[in-house]
């Protein structure tokens, strides 16, 4: 029987936070086939490679060199193929300007970075649960920033 995966990027420049995103998940237990992505080139490059498949949930870092979380969320927005995808800011900014911009520009979620393993596993067990279909449809300023 075949089990049924959901696909997870991330796109984050800091080399600990995307180790520990990868090892937070392999502990969950939870069925994910997680990639990762040193920036928002790599991501772009990926996402747009006709060999992917296409990620349930992308974790998007704002503060990346080369090409940022922002200016990857913009392109991805614009893309009609990539409309299924839930985007789930993911960053140390808890800036409102921050939050406002990724929220009014198609972002699903702003989850502020846990400091700790154990948070960032309850933090990441509480979003791929999340039932995606209501959460987008009803989406709202107050159920936009991740609050544990």
């Amino acid at each position: 029987m075949q089990k049924e995966f959901i696909t997870i990027a991330l796109a984050d420049d800091d080399e600990d936070d995307r180790l520990f995103f990868t090892d937070a998940f392999e502990e969950l237990k939870i069925n994910t086939n997680v990639t990762t992505c040193n920036d928002g080139v790599e991501l772009m490059e990926y996402l747009l490679n006709p060999d992917t498949i296409l990620p349930n949930i992308l974790f998007l870092d704002l503060n990346m060199p080369r090409k940022n979380g922002f200016e990857c969320l913009l392109d991805i927005r614009k893309e009609k193929k990539f409309n299924d995808i839930a985007i789930a800011i993911y960053s140390t900014s808890s800036s409102e300007e921050d939050i406002e911009n990724t929220f009014v520009h198609g972002a699903n979620i702003y989850i502020k970075k846990p400091s700790d393993f154990n948070t960032l596993k309850k933090v990441l067990s509480e979003v791929v649960t999340l039932n995606w279909q209501y959460h987008t449809s009803g989406l709202n300023k107050e159920n936009f920033l991740l609050r544990l």
